[in-house]
């Protein structure tokens, strides 16, 4: 092998971008079929340039977090983005799980499943602060029970042999511990 530059293969083509739309490429029906602005779906809304092209984001006037509310943001990220929501703050186990959370890189799989653990967590004290409060949740309706009746009967039946079926191995089994003691 050669280092002479007429040897060595280039695999840049040397035309022009502009020539390729100029010119369609031969046997690919249909290509350039939206050059003309006039076929192009979006025509009459379409803008040149377009709109947002000279907005400069980091010019927006930033969110404040109310003060003692702790907003979560990524470690990849300096500071807060310039809107948050602070309609649920964090609170509770949930919101310390959340926390440990937000100490690793969203890349990382740990980050993601502490915050789907939150989420179940926030559904458990939810329940208890719904009982704290004097209201007994129809966890039935809520869980999707009678929309489950109603679209997948059979789904719901099988679902109920396997629960009935756990609880009452769970029961056997502990009632069988109790008479060895």
């Amino acid at each position: 092998m050669s280092n002479h530059p007429e040897d060595m293969t280039v695999y840049v083509e040397k035309t022009e971008p502009h020539e390729h739309q100029r010119k369609p490429p031969a046997g690919i029906q249909g290509w350039g079929a939206d050059l003309d602005p006039a076929v192009r779906p979006a025509y009459p809304k379409e803008r040149t340039p377009p709109r947002f092209i000279n907005v400069h984001w980091d010019d927006l006037e930033h969110q404040h977090a109310p003060p003692g509310l702790q907003v979560f943001h990524s470690t990849e990220r300096p500071g807060l983005t310039p809107v948050f929501g602070t309609a649920q703050p964090p609170s509770g186990v949930s919101g310390m799980i959340r926390a440990g959370a937000f100490h690793f890189s969203e890349n990382d799989i740990r980050h993601w499943l502490m915050l789907l653990f939150a989420d179940r967590v926030n559904m458990v004290e939810g329940i208890i602060d719904d009982l704290a409060h004097g209201h007994v949740p129809n966890l039935f309706k809520e869980m999707g029970g009678p929309a489950e009746w109603k679209h997948n009967r059979q789904g719901f039946i099988r679902k109920a042999f396997i629960a009935g079926g756990i609880v009452g191995l769970l029961v056997y089994m502990n009632s069988r511990r109790g008479r060895r003691r």
